[in-house]
């Protein structure tokens, strides 16, 4: 508030009260000179008349509405009575909101907004009046002007506007701050952000907020009560992490701003990665194999390795995973370890130095098999390039349990190419006697003498490894009970037995059935399957005592197995019975080729008793065969008359106590003629 004095004619001046770091000042101008007013300061005009016309008889600038000049005049030069002062500003309202207009005077008081009267308080009175209304103002900038008179008697007017700040009234969101901008120390890894003062009147602070880079997800890291300045500073762990802030105004209600513009920094790294805590095993052929927990994708691993804990560690290669392969590890010492992690940055973390003691080199057996000429048993082996080429070859008897490995004359020699990364060896046991299962294992002997322990155990014996021949002649007949197929003899003189296969689909070994093994001298075999129009492979294989066949050996029955495609006859009832009986049936022909059913139920059924039915192919009908139901509790029956080399299909109903039948699904049956 600035109230006005007299001065004298000849000092006359207009007073301008303007802000200067958050303190009045007062400037002494002219009265003749044009007076601003920094906004949100009132500019000031006393007018010597009502009407407010004319040029004003003095301007200056008042900080506050808040005036009482009793019965004296408002100003030098000014009439005690019948005098106007008006007050006008134009200031930022930010965001807007809801506001609060309080005005009071002796005498006449109006409030203006942008033009528009809002307070009409326009009479001369004895007593001082007042009013206050509630609007909403809009964004950004806009003009407040109050006007004031006074008729006569004394003078004095109050003028305020406020926000207000009900959580239930202010749903408006504060701007979003500007100006901001982030700055970031390496030394100590502290992140400042600043931003510019936001123009909101309700304002009751600022939140910062942080997110990671490559997520989406803001968290708050200024706390809970907001920040009252235009700066925030926070420690930030030193790993090379990139972050993006963002600062949001929050106003006296709680209404919380968008963000201000995304800042990044990324911070300094100096943080070593993870210590590798390492293991070790040894695979006898492929090397030692080192392991350890996974950082992150970004950090290498430099292997190392000693003769000695206080050797000399020589650099094995880069990992760039959890784990690396020492081929070179020699058997029968102990080695010594050390795996350093390093991040881009250069940081640098080193496991403790892990002894790990290599045993000799101990060959991996393949599976000893006859020779070509079965004439021995070649076994085989695999090492590595750094194993010794000097090995042992033991043998025992397996159907003696008290058999102790001993070791044969069994030169060996290389096989395969001289290239292969992990070389093969192999011996053949010419002493092998036929009919007899044999075990054998290898070792490797070094040059100072030291025999390994011995490999993993296999198995063989001196066998026939010869198929019989592809059977010849199959052919196949479709009929009403199946499918019947004939063959030619086999002229194998070691022939064991014929396995008959049914499938689906030729090229998928899934699909496979086996159906029988038949004896030597048998040339026929019917397959007793349903006929309901489904397409079936099917395929003869000879078997030898030895357990050889053409499909065992190569596994391609369309080419080394007699085979035929079958379409089945279609006798399924071209009726399908309601199936509403609670009852399950089933049905198989007994070894006199008669149809025995069976059906059974869960709990809760009841029945009067039953009647049993078969389908009548010629006539297309289900005939009945019993004269009277069977009584309640039968759970079976037996057809007398059941046709043979054909499938007959069956249903039973259950009567109700009303006569009413409620009949069951179908069971087929499948009899062959006899003999068949």
């Amino acid at each position: 508030m600035n109230p006005a004095r007299r001065t004298t004619a000849a000092a006359a001046t207009a007073v301008v009260l303007a802000t200067a770091g958050g303190l009045l000042t007062v400037t002494a101008v002219p009265a003749s000179a044009a007076v601003t007013c920094t906004s949100p300061v009132f500019k000031r005009q006393f007018f010597a008349n009502t009407t407010f016309s004319g040029t004003p008889k003095k301007t200056d600038c008042d900080n506050a509405i808040d005036q009482n000049w009793g019965t004296g005049a408002p100003a030098s030069g000014l009439p005690t009575n019948n005098f106007g002062v008006r007050w006008s500003v134009t200031r930022d309202f930010g965001s807007g909101g809801p506001f609060a207009l309080s005005a009071s005077g002796l005498d006449g008081i109006r409030v203006y907004l942008d033009g528009v009267r809002k307070v009409d308080l326009w009479k001369n009175v004895s007593t001082t009046v007042s009013k206050t209304v509630n609007v909403t103002i809009p964004s950004g900038k806009h003009t407040l002007r109050v006007d004031y008179v006074n008729w006569t008697g004394s003078a004095n007017v109050k003028f305020a506007y406020t926000p207000r700040t009900s959580a239930t009234v202010d749903k408006v969101k504060p701007l979003a701050p500007t100006g901001a901008a982030v700055a970031y120390d390496p030394a100590t890894s502290k992140a400042k952000v600043t931003w510019a003062k936001n123009r909101e009147m309700d304002l009751a602070g600022y939140r910062v907020y942080r997110r990671d880079k490559g997520r989406a997800d803001y968290y708050r890291v200024s706390g809970g009560a907001p920040l009252t300045g235009t700066s925030f500073t926070e420690a930030l762990l030193p790993t090379g992490a990139a972050y993006y802030y963002e600062v949001r105004a929050v106003d006296k209600a709680g209404n919380e701003s968008a963000g201000s513009a995304d800042k990044l920094v990324t911070t300094v790294d100096k943080t070593a990665p993870l210590t590798p805590v390492v293991s070790a095993s040894d695979d006898p052929v492929r090397g030692v194999s080192l392991d350890w927990q996974d950082d992150t994708f970004d950090v290498t691993y430099d292997v190392y390795r000693a003769a000695s804990p206080d050797g000399e560690f020589v650099k094995l290669g880069i990992s760039y995973g959890s784990s690396r392969l020492d081929e070179t590890a020699p058997y029968g010492d102990t080695s010594y370890y050390k795996v350093v992690a390093k991040d881009p940055a250069g940081n640098t973390a080193a496991s403790q130095v892990l002894a790990f003691a290599r045993p000799l080199a101990v060959p991996s057996m393949d599976i000893p098999r006859t020779n070509e000429a079965e004439t021995g048993i070649e076994v085989r082996w695999t090492t590595s390039k750094a194993a010794p080429t000097s090995f042992r070859v033991y043998r025992w008897d397996r159907s003696d349990p008290d058999a102790v490995p001993a070791q044969i004359t069994c030169e060996s020699y290389r096989v395969g190419n001289e290239a292969d990364y992990y070389p093969e060896y192999g011996c053949t046991d010419f002493s092998a006697e036929r009919h007899t299962s044999y075990g054998y294992h290898v070792t490797s002997v070094d040059s100072a003498g030291r025999e390994s322990a011995p490999s993993r155990p296999a198995y063989a014996g001196l066998v026939d490894t010869t198929p019989p021949p592809a059977v010849t002649g199959l052919t196949h007949t479709s009929t009403e009970y199946g499918t019947v197929l004939e063959w030619d003899e086999n002229p194998a003189p070691d022939l064991k037995s014929y396995n008959v296969y049914r499938a689906t689909d030729l090229r998928d070994e899934s699909t496979y059935e086996r159906l029988a093994s038949l004896p030597p001298g048998t040339t026929r075999f019917t397959d007793l399957n349903v006929p309901n129009d489904e397409y079936w492979f099917y395929f003869v294989d000879s078997v030898d005592t030895s357990h050889n066949s053409l499909y065992t050996l190569r596994g391609y029955p369309e080419s080394v197995s007699a085979n035929v495609s079958v379409n089945e006859f279609e006798l399924t009832p071209s009726q399908a019975p309601p199936n509403t009986a609670a009852w399950t049936l089933s049905a198989v022909a007994d070894e006199t080729g008669r149809a025995a059913l069976s059906w059974t139920c869960g709990t809760g059924c009841t029945t009067t008793g039953f009647h049993v039915y078969r389908w009548d192919r010629a006539a297309g009908q289900y005939v009945r065969l019993t004269d009277v139901p069977l009584t309640a509790d039968a759970r079976g029956y037996t057809d007398p008359a059941t046709p043979s080399a054909t499938t007959s299909y069956y249903m039973i109903s259950t009567i109700a106590a009303d006569g009413s039948e409620a009949f069951s699904g179908l069971a087929p049956v499948v009899v062959p003629p006899s003999g068949a």
